[in-house]
């Protein structure tokens, strides 16, 4: 079977008990991604940054594609978490990179007054895989050097 697109275990979350996402019905655009780690996402203050939610996972993709993260649905009301970037671009040079082999997270604020526990193996959003369009004058040639926030440098 030739590899297209798809989710694997990121360096260093091997034997941590990771499951791969899944859809849940024949018809859901969505995988469902799980936190890798418990973790506490404390009420909002002013001037804080949002916490990352591990996954344990990396996504490899064709070279015309991109992985999106986005909430679940019901993440706002029911927990009060919002995603600090609203949606996570995941771009295919992203994985296997040198800093961190491609791991995604979630960044996350909660917006309730009390601290959101999140359960390892809890789901905690969704992820979708899309095509993507480039200008007739497209001539980028730069490479990735590093993971997370890398791709302005």
């Amino acid at each position: 079977m030739k590899r297209e697109r798809g989710f694997e275990i990121a360096k260093g979350f091997e034997n941590q008990g990771i499951n791969l996402p899944i859809r849940k019905t024949r018809y859901s655009a969505g995988y469902d991604i799980e936190a890798a780690e418990d973790v506490v996402v404390p009420s909002f203050k002013k001037g804080m940054a949002p916490t990352l939610i591990k996954t344990g996972l990396k996504a490899y993709m064709q070279d015309d594609e991109m992985l999106l993260l986005y909430n679940r649905s019901s993440n706002p009301k029911k927990k009060g978490l919002i995603m600090a970037n609203s949606v996570g671009v995941i771009d295919k040079d992203y994985y296997g990179n040198s800093d961190n082999d491609g791991h995604f997270m979630f960044a996350f604020y909660n917006i309730k007054e009390e601290d959101i526990e999140i359960k390892k193996g809890e789901a905690i959003g969704q992820a979708i895989f899309e095509k993507y369009l480039i200008t007739d004058d497209d001539n980028s040639e730069g490479e990735r050097v590093g993971g997370f926030g890398s791709t302005t440098k």
